[in-house]
């Protein structure tokens, strides 16, 4: 057994899962305790997730102190809940730059560590990949590698997820799926699972059991704060053939009372007193307000008077802030849970019908519902309005999450709108355009974070589609800007004579403006938040060739690589599209 002073903390010599399994397993509540504190202690100052973290530490634990990891492969679905994971895995010394510029990723990263199996970020991937190392295993004739997945009860409610366990269910692979059970993602799980899970914990549910319906060897619920019993029935199932599913029941938050009582809030709080939980307390002052704010009074604005306006989010009515028209009107705004296929084929099913369809998705997750847009909205010219939020870089989150890519998958689909609003005014007045009636659907892109404009509440005026806007007049070079950039070239140029653009829309380009810009001035310069392959860019490119226009033409935006994790500005800075960085390559071509 591993001995030190007790007087020190366990933590402290706990460099690996070897160590851990080194101690005493009487030991084991205190590391629990003392790991608790420090992602407490560093999530106060540096942020971050802190409640799903804070649920599984004893999970955590009890997986690395049962498995031989990272031989045994262990995933975590998402991966919010993984810092103890990083913690106990030779990343203690570094944690203090976890989401930083340069520093650890806030999800698994391959990359990263080689106890990080399998690099996650968006939800209900785990099963899927966890089975697919297994098989592998088989195929490789190595029967003792263990495979883990653990995935919370909203992830598992996702598509992708029962794929996964309908294929593992028929298959004799050494696969455990962990159901981390705590009633909530980001926001409150949904649906007719989670009452399901709900009854199983009550010990009321009188159907046969889903999960050994699937053919798993099921046992739980159990105790996911309960070190021995944890211990003691991942003992077990290691010896058990076959595909096999273990109900725990946790709190998320747990050990910080706050963080028990406020789970929404506490998912990733923001800096705040360690020794209190307590938040940080800000002096109130007048600023613009976020974009997804601005979405959701907006949306609750407009539905009062056009009775046909429903709206639609997976899993992100509090990030979406579609959380004011589901207070106001729970009948008319739907939070699907982690579904964003179902909810746009849902969106399309509404529009058949004549409602007016906002569905509002982070840009990132969108990506997972492509067929769906096209197949089932732009195929048939259904009008559903979606709203792409944290379109851009949005910090921290890193790769998995930037929203650098819906112009160009979004681009390509014939009979869709795209718009990009430069400020908070912009965004109301093109939601009050597409619930007046289009003819095709609309994608409408706007950033995380807030906008410029602290009077945005602006009586609405109709956007004529397709048609941009002059923002200032000059000679020889000409910037053209989509979306919220804007504001930074309009900073850069403040002292140059050069005319800049806001296009407004990448589809249709409003091609009457274009052909005069390109026979008014030398060169063009397109800005853009977004990869620069395919994007906005590349549409000012197509049509120059298309009309065979000669001029010299520059493209910035994000480079074509993942950008990883850091604030951002921080990333503006370092690809050049912040202001300096706009300023000194304009003043190259003006």
């Amino acid at each position: 057994m591993y001995f030190c002073d007790v007087k020190s903390k366990l933590l402290n010599h706990i460099n690996s899962p070897k160590e851990l399994r080194l101690l005493n397993q009487k030991d084991l509540p205190q590391l629990a305790r003392e790991l608790r504190e420090f992602i407490i202690d560093i999530v106060a100052t540096k942020e971050g997730h802190l409640g799903a973290s804070l649920g599984v530490v004893e999970l955590t634990i009890a997986l690395h102190y049962v498995f031989n990891t990272p031989e045994d492969q262990l995933i975590w679905d998402v991966g919010h809940q993984a810092y103890g994971h990083k913690i106990l895995t030779e990343r203690r010394e570094n944690f203090h730059t976890n989401r930083q510029l340069n520093g650890i990723s806030g999800f698994p990263k391959r990359s990263e560590s080689v106890y990080d199996t399998f690099g996650v970020g968006h939800a209900s991937t785990s099963i899927s990949a966890a089975l697919g190392m297994a098989i592998a295993s088989k195929l490789k004739g190595d029967l003792k590698k263990q495979h883990i997945a653990v995935i919370g009860d909203a992830s598992i409610a996702g598509g992708m997820a029962f794929e996964g366990l309908n294929h593992a269910g028929v298959t004799d692979a050494n696969l455990l799926v962990i159901l981390n059970d705590n009633a909530i993602g980001i926001d409150p799980s949904v649906g007719a699972l989670k009452q399901y899970l709900t009854n199983v914990k009550k010990g009321t549910q009188k159907q046969d059991n889903i999960f050994e319906a699937l053919n798993f060897n099921y046992s739980g619920p159990i105790d996911g704060h309960n070190l021995p019993a944890l211990i003691e029935e991942l003992e077990r199932l290691k010896t058990v053939k076959g595909p096999k599913f273990l109900h725990v029941i946790t709190t998320k938050g747990k050990g910080l009372k706050q963080a028990e009582e406020d789970q929404v809030k506490y998912h990733a709080p923001g800096k705040f007193n360690a020794k209190t939980g307590d938040l940080n307390i800000k002096t109130p002052i007048v600023e613009s307000p976020k974009y997804q704010d601005v979405f959701g009074h907006t949306i609750v604005e407009l539905a009062k008077t056009n009775k046909s306006i429903v709206g639609i989010t997976p899993a992100m009515p509090t990030g979406s802030s579609l959380k004011h028209m589901m207070n106001e009107m729970p009948d008319r705004a739907f939070d699907v849970g982690i579904a964003e296929q179902h909810a746009v084929t849902l969106a399309a099913g509404m529009a058949t019908q004549g409602l007016v369809v906002f569905c509002n998705i982070y840009s990132t997750f969108l990506q997972r519902a492509y067929d769906q847009i096209i197949h089932d909205v732009a195929i048939q010219k259904l009008p559903v309005i979606f709203c792409l939020d944290r379109s851009g870089l949005v910090g921290e989150d890193g790769a998995t999450h930037h929203g650098v890519f819906d112009l160009s998958y979004l681009r390509c689909i014939p009979d869709l709108i795209i718009f990009a609003p430069r400020n908070e005014i912009e965004l109301r007045n093109i939601m009050y355009t597409a619930q007046l009636g289009l003819e095709s659907p609309i994608a409408i892109r706007y950033p995380r974070g807030r906008g410029v404009t602290v009077d945005w509440k602006q009586p609405f005026s109709k956007i004529e589609i397709g048609k941009a806007t002059e923002l200032k007049k000059g000679k020889n070079l000409a910037i053209l800007s989509i979306g919220s950039i804007s504001k930074s070239v309009s900073k850069a140029i403040e002292n140059l004579n050069v005319s800049h653009f806001d296009m407004r829309f990448v589809k249709p380009l409003d091609a009457k403006l274009l052909h005069s810009i390109f026979k008014n001035n030398i060169t063009i310069i397109t800005v853009e938040d977004h990869a620069i392959t395919g994007g906005f860019g590349s549409a000012i490119l197509e049509f120059a060739a298309q009309h065979n226009y000669k001029n010299t033409i520059k493209t910035l935006g994000i480079p074509d690589q993942f950008m990883d994790h850091g604030k951002v500005d921080e990333l503006f800075k370092l690809i050049n599209l912040d202001v300096d960085g706009l300023k000194e390559c304009f003043i190259q071509f003006a």
